[in-house]
Protein backbone atom coordinates (compact mmCIF):
# COMPACT_ATOMS: atom_id res chain seq x y z
CA UNK A 1 0.00 0.00 0.00
CA UNK A 2 1.50 3.44 -1.12
CA UNK A 3 1.11 6.31 1.64
CA UNK A 4 2.64 9.51 1.90
CA UNK A 5 3.30 11.24 5.23
CA UNK A 6 4.33 14.96 5.20
CA UNK A 7 5.82 16.53 8.39
CA UNK A 8 7.66 19.88 9.05
CA UNK A 9 4.76 22.46 8.95
CA UNK A 10 4.10 25.11 11.65
CA UNK A 11 3.80 28.55 12.52
CA UNK A 12 6.62 30.76 11.42
CA UNK A 13 6.78 34.02 11.01
CA UNK A 14 7.47 36.68 8.14
CA UNK A 15 10.94 36.10 6.76
CA UNK A 16 11.39 32.48 9.08
CA UNK A 17 11.85 29.26 7.07
CA UNK A 18 10.85 25.97 7.42
CA UNK A 19 11.72 22.61 5.99
CA UNK A 20 8.67 20.04 5.15
CA UNK A 21 9.45 16.52 4.52
CA UNK A 22 7.72 13.99 2.82
CA UNK A 23 8.05 10.16 3.61
CA UNK A 24 6.95 7.38 0.89
CA UNK A 25 6.09 4.07 1.71
CA UNK A 26 5.03 1.20 -0.29
CA UNK A 27 6.96 1.82 -3.38
CA UNK A 28 10.75 3.09 -4.21
CA UNK A 29 10.15 6.58 -5.28
CA UNK A 30 13.34 6.31 -7.21
CA UNK A 31 11.92 6.16 -10.51
CA UNK A 32 8.93 8.37 -9.92
CA UNK A 33 8.96 12.30 -10.11
CA UNK A 34 7.20 13.69 -6.86
CA UNK A 35 5.91 17.31 -6.92
CA UNK A 36 4.85 19.55 -3.72
CA UNK A 37 1.24 21.44 -3.63
CA UNK A 38 -0.38 23.74 -1.51
CA UNK A 39 -3.71 24.72 -1.12
CA UNK A 40 -4.87 27.85 0.59
CA UNK A 41 -8.33 28.80 2.16
CA UNK A 42 -10.31 29.02 -0.94
CA UNK A 43 -7.73 28.46 -3.61
CA UNK A 44 -7.20 25.98 -5.79
CA UNK A 45 -4.40 23.44 -5.28
CA UNK A 46 -1.33 24.77 -7.00
CA UNK A 47 2.18 22.79 -7.78
CA UNK A 48 5.03 24.46 -5.94
CA UNK A 49 7.59 22.47 -6.82
CA UNK A 50 8.31 19.15 -8.25
CA UNK A 51 11.31 17.09 -8.53
CA UNK A 52 12.25 13.84 -11.38
CA UNK A 53 13.74 10.63 -10.78
CA UNK A 54 16.97 12.13 -12.39
CA UNK A 55 16.94 15.08 -10.05
CA UNK A 56 15.23 17.70 -12.74
CA UNK A 57 13.62 19.88 -10.64
CA UNK A 58 10.65 22.66 -11.65
CA UNK A 59 9.16 25.35 -9.67
CA UNK A 60 6.12 27.72 -9.43
CA UNK A 61 7.03 31.18 -11.06
CA UNK A 62 6.06 32.51 -7.68
CA UNK A 63 8.76 30.30 -5.38
CA UNK A 64 11.75 30.72 -7.90
CA UNK A 65 14.57 31.39 -5.87
CA UNK A 66 12.74 30.95 -2.05
CA UNK A 67 12.16 27.24 -2.05
CA UNK A 68 14.46 24.57 -2.63
CA UNK A 69 13.18 20.61 -3.90
CA UNK A 70 15.60 18.21 -3.17
CA UNK A 71 14.93 14.00 -2.91
CA UNK A 72 16.51 11.23 -0.77
CA UNK A 73 16.04 7.91 -2.72
CA UNK A 74 17.74 5.80 0.03
CA UNK A 75 15.37 7.35 2.88
CA UNK A 76 12.78 7.57 0.01
CA UNK A 77 12.04 10.64 1.19
CA UNK A 78 11.69 14.55 -0.86
CA UNK A 79 11.98 17.68 0.78
CA UNK A 80 11.23 21.38 0.21
CA UNK A 81 13.02 23.62 1.71
CA UNK A 82 10.80 26.94 1.90
CA UNK A 83 12.91 30.56 3.22
CA UNK A 84 11.46 34.07 3.23
CA UNK A 85 8.29 32.63 3.85
CA UNK A 86 5.36 35.30 3.58
CA UNK A 87 1.79 35.51 4.85
CA UNK A 88 0.47 34.39 1.33
CA UNK A 89 2.20 30.89 1.90
CA UNK A 90 -0.12 30.10 4.29
CA UNK A 91 -1.24 27.06 2.91
CA UNK A 92 -1.97 23.25 3.15
CA UNK A 93 1.28 21.72 1.57
CA UNK A 94 0.98 17.95 -0.45
CA UNK A 95 3.34 15.99 -1.54
CA UNK A 96 2.31 13.91 -4.48
CA UNK A 97 3.88 10.86 -6.17
CA UNK A 98 3.82 10.73 -9.90
CA UNK A 99 2.70 6.95 -10.35
CA UNK A 100 -0.59 5.28 -11.63
CA UNK A 101 -3.19 7.59 -10.51
CA UNK A 102 -1.01 9.55 -8.05
CA UNK A 103 -0.98 8.96 -4.81
CA UNK A 104 -1.31 12.34 -2.29
CA UNK A 105 -0.37 12.35 1.42
CA UNK A 106 -2.33 13.84 4.06
CA UNK A 107 -1.37 17.79 4.37
CA UNK A 108 1.09 19.48 6.70
CA UNK A 109 -0.49 23.00 7.81
CA UNK A 110 1.83 26.04 7.07
CA UNK A 111 0.86 28.89 8.73
CA UNK A 112 3.12 32.35 8.35
CA UNK A 113 2.01 34.91 10.34
CA UNK A 114 3.75 37.70 13.29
Amino acid sequence: QVQLVESGGGLVQPGGSLRLSCVVSGISIRVYTVGWYRQAPGKQRELVASISSGGSTNYADSVKGLVTISRDNAKNTVYLQMNSLKPEDTAAYYCRLNYQRGYWGQGTQVTVSS
